[in-house]
């Protein structure tokens, strides 16, 4: 035999299969929390992984454009007029002008020569050149080359910076690159 139960037992069942709103509003909380915590992980990794890419692009031109200013400099035979802390003027062993340019309007160095214009860094936020000659009775010591003896010149000294951007902040900025590179003829 079944047995009927009362109306206020059977309104307890009902109530108690439901979520009340206070857990409905935990529940929720909690979610957003979650998904908060998951989203700004998403983004870190995200801008981490784009830091890093260009950090790689930043190196990988540096040692570009350090080869091919090194290449240049250790063939020349002397350095030419005009002479700027931000652009260098060189002739090669074929007689051939060789220039290296910086615009800091453009944050561009440019090599010119009968080949043609060609980019070597980009997004570049300094960049001097500077030239010393050797003393002759001290083989090591370098002093500055005065602006009218240019031929005498045998040592490049060469820095820059270089940094990107990573949505509007400038967040990747590679070390300073600098070298010394010795005019071999």
């Amino acid at each position: 035999m079944k047995l009927n139960a009362t109306p206020a037992l059977n309104a307890r069942r009902r109530n108690s299969t439901a979520m009340t709103l206070l857990e409905m509003l935990i529940a929720v909380t909690i979610s957003v929390v979650v998904f908060a915590i998951i989203g700004s992980i998403t983004i870190f990794t995200a801008r981490s992984f784009v830091a890093l890419s260009n950090y790689a692009s930043l190196d990988s031109a540096s040692r570009r454009a350090l080869d091919t200013l090194s290449r240049d400099v250790r063939a020349s035979r002397s350095v030419l007029s005009p002479f700027t802390s931000q652009s260098l003027k060189l002739m090669a062993n074929d007689s051939n002008t060789v220039t290296y340019t910086y615009t800091p309007s453009t944050r561009r160095l440019t090599r010119t020569s009968n080949d043609g214009i060609k980019v070597l860094l980009d997004q570049c936020d300094f960049l001097n050149f500077h030239i010393y000659q050797r003393n002759p009775s001290n083989n090591w010591q370098w002093y500055p080359v005065q602006s009218n003896l240019l031929s005498t010149a045998k040592l490049v000294d060469v820095s820059w910076k270089c940094s990107r951007k990573i949505l509007g902040q400038s967040v990747n900025t590679e070390s300073v690159q600098t070298a010394k590179i010795v005019i071999r003829n």
